[in-house]
């Protein structure tokens, strides 16, 4: 195994990342296993280097998609691949070893789903969208603890962050409340701390705005009823190349708007929807199939009838999943094709 650079024995490779320490595992043409290396962090791209081009296959955790740009950098084939479909693979007790050796195995299976590499710019965008989903929670974390407190003090006010902002200016500005000192001074920090949020997330939201303004397809993604700037940059960024699904439906059950299904002796049960894939990605489409559904009953056309139809049939909750499910199908007509919203786009 000492000579397998030079004479260029490795066709496919499975490493196992980790924080400081890489395991890897390669397999010859004809499966035989070839190499088996444990390498530190900074000795890990300069033996890449060396290595003649081959398969490589990684679990598409953290920092995989970084390792996966430099590899094709040196011309390796990479493909990443959902944690989950490679534990099966995995033949002894776990170790890295064990798990380099899993990866190589499953990278090679001709049905296993891959994962798309992502390039820098959409990590930058998946970044943006993390940081301000993170500064969303926390002014909803904050909202519900001023109201918390002010509920000790028999203060209650309707559940929004904009009747928060006015309850808070008129109860520091009511000097007979039974309010003391201390609780103004704490209740006056939550204010601050409030208007930062606000202004944080406002911040991110424009600079969304503009990165959707500035990208064609992100534009034509926003023509779809329902779809701003935000689920049209979280869209494309977490999809990458729409191509890799062959259907709309693909794309749809990849987000988790589908059924869950269950079946035995030829017989088939379809419950809730599998809530399976990116969870975030899903939660704006179905935040934009509500708010799109609030206004079909005011527009003659086939979709927004449709909508209508099955909210009096099923109820709305039914309604805005089904309509969020039809959304990504027609997000990934309209890529494809590269049409504007429309009849022939919409699936």
């Amino acid at each position: 195994m000492s000579n397998h650079i030079e004479n260029g024995q490795v066709r496919v490779l499975g490493i196992d990342l980790g924080k400081s320490v890489f395991q890897l595992h390669g397999v010859d043409a004809s499966g035989k296993s070839v190499l088996k290396k444990r390498l530190k962090r900074d000795e890990l791209l300069e033996y890449m280097a060396q290595l003649p081009p081959c398969l490589v296959g990684m679990e598409a955790s953290s920092g995989a998609h970084h390792w996966a740009r430099k590899f094709q950098g040196y011309g390796h084939e990479v493909r990443l691949m959902a944690p989950q479909y490679v534990k099966p693979y995995v033949k002894r007790h776990k170790n890295d070893s064990v798990d380099a050796e899993a990866i190589c195995e499953a990278v090679q299976r001709p049905n296993m789903r891959f994962v798309g590499i992502k390039s820098v710019a959409q990590q930058e965008i998946l970044a943006l969208h993390r940081v301000r989903s993170l500064a969303v929670k926390n002014r909803t974390a904050l909202v519900n603890q001023i109201r918390g407190l002010l509920a000790e003090y028999e203060i209650v006010f309707p559940k929004s962050i904009k009747q928060a902002r006015r309850a808070i200016v008129l109860i520091l500005s009511d000097e007979s409340s039974e309010m003391s000192a201390n609780f103004r001074v704490i209740l006056e920090d939550e204010r601050d701390e409030l208007a930062h949020l606000d202004e944080r997330i406002g911040k991110y939201e424009r600079e969304i705005e503009a990165l959707a303004k500035a990208e064609p397809q992100c534009r034509l993604l926003m023509t779809i009823p329902g779809v701003g700037p935000i689920t049209a940059t979280a869209l494309l960024a977490s999809v990458g190349d729409v191509r890799a699904f062959k259907n709309g439906r693909e794309l749809s059950a990849w987000i988790g708007l589908v059924p869950n299904q269950h079946s035995t002796g030829g017989k088939a049960w379809l419950t809730g929807i599998s809530k399976r894939g990116n969870g975030y990605l899903r939660t704006l489409l179905i935040h934009g199939a509500r708010a799109a559904l609030r206004v079909c009953e005011n527009k003659p056309d086939r979709r927004s009838q449709w909508a209508v139809s099955v909210s009096e049939r099923r109820g709305a909750n039914r309604a805005v999943v089904a309509l969020a499910n039809r959304m990504a199908r027609s997000a990934w007509a309209m890529l494809v094709k590269q049409e504007a919203y429309g009849a022939s786009a919409a699936v």
